[in-house]
């Protein structure tokens, strides 16, 4: 059903990378998301006060809170496909985050409210009737907010979005609320112990879980992620396959909403090959990613590849710092050569998480350079890189 009803209102559905097309599924999945939720707040509201159930109003009262979510999400896509403007030159793309931790918010101020008012049930408990319209009344919500669940889950993966996901898991958690509330009232009813406010609470307490993890998630790309594995290996390597590269190091990435990334790297050049003949690479590089949809700067690094006695030390500090460990790798490597002293200027890319400080490795692979010869200084800046480098072929000017 979901695959026809987009088919039928998301014009061009198919073009995915449009970021058109990706708001134009989020406005569709917005406005479903309002109607259905709508049509559930009234049923169950009507229920809810022909039966006397707290726990089924404050289901209802959460359905119609989903209802206003929908409505942040439409309004957040509406409001993400603005283009870039003097104020935000990146464009506004990361308004749909924010309406993702809106939502989340939402959930978990829901889950409180429930839970105090499922609290004051429990020492003041009221008769729960039970009947097959209520029953009925109820598991169709169930399965309406299965598919809805469904529905949110499977645009949200297409077109990657952090509001629908987090609406995807309010569905599925909505399913297990109402699922307790039937089973609740059921037993209420047959058995003749109460269990509604009893039932609420516990239903308070795993949306307020479900509402913190959502908070957590949509929190993320604002603060700031690291890119996924599989993009910084494409940048790498789609650099790295041009004639003339001969190293990499420093990529940074920043997203500014799904689709929308822009990155910074350094690239190592011969120093020998007219500086010209470099700028042009380099611009063509810069053009082919642009044409792909990442705005990359590139920052060319010189590297002298013909100085035979700074190729052979090269190589030197760099097995010695790999004896430390096979993940840390070299880069900007040059020496001022000296009378009594030389020093040795390179940067160190390790991964964020290592055994050992910043200042410890320098220290540590200061300790390894002066094992080689005493009259050696060291200036190392240390760098963090997204993923271990010897995942990659790298040229010959990076080690």
């Amino acid at each position: 059903m979901t695959a026809w009803l987009i088919r039928l209102f998301v014009k061009d559905y198919k073009n995915i990378a449009s970021n058109q097309v990706r708001e134009r599924y989020g406005l569709f999945a917005g406005g479903v998301g309002m109607a259905s939720n709508l049509l559930l707040f009234l049923l169950k509201l009507g229920v809810g006060i022909a039966f006397h159930s707290l726990a089924i109003i404050a289901d209802a009262v959460n359905n119609l809170a989903d209802s206003g979510s929908s409505l942040v999400a439409f309004v957040g896509f509406r409001l993400a496909g603005k283009p870039a403007d003097a104020e935000h030159p990146f464009g506004h793309a990361r308004i749909e985050y924010v309406s993702g931790l809106i939502i989340s918010f939402a959930v978990v101020f829901l889950g409180l409210q429930l839970a105090v008012s499922s609290g004051k049930k429990i020492f003041r408990p009221e008769p729960v009737e039970f009947g097959w319209v209520l029953a009925a009344a109820l598991f169709l919500s169930i399965i309406l907010k299965l598919w809805q669940g469904r529905f949110y889950r499977r645009i949200g993966t297409l077109v990657e979005s952090a509001a629908l996901k987090a609406a995807a898991a309010d569905s599925r958690s909505d399913v297990l609320a109402t699922g307790a509330v039937l089973v609740a009232a059921a037993i209420s009813y047959f058995s003749g112990f109460n269990l509604d406010g009893i039932m609420g609470v516990v239903v308070a307490l795993f949306i307020l879980a479900t509402g913190v993890k959502l908070v957590i998630e949509t929190s993320n790309p604002l603060l700031g992620v690291a890119p996924e594995a599989e993009l910084v290996e494409d940048i790498y390597a789609k650099i790295l396959s041009y004639q003339g590269i001969l190293g990499i190091h420093d990529l940074h990435v920043h997203s500014y909403g799904p689709g929308r990334h822009f990155a910074s790297v350094h690239c190592e050049v011969s120093s020998g090959e007219d500086i010209m003949v470099s700028h042009d690479l380099i611009d063509n590089i810069e053009r082919d990613f642009l044409a792909e949809g990442l705005h990359l700067v590139i920052h060319l690094d010189p590297v002298d590849i013909d100085d035979e006695r700074t190729n052979a030390l090269r190589e030197e500090v760099a097995a010695a710092v790999q004896s430390i460990s096979p993940v840390l790798h070299i880069h900007d490597f040059r020496v001022v050569w000296g009378v009594t002293h030389s020093n040795l200027i390179f940067d160190i890319e390790t991964p964020f998480q290592f055994e050992y400080r910043d200042a410890e490795l320098r220290e540590l692979v200061a300790a390894k350079i002066r094992g080689l010869n005493p009259a050696y200084n060291t200036v190392i800046t240390i760098d963090h890189g997204y993923v271990p480098r010897e995942t990659f072929t790298l040229g010959s000017g990076e080690e």
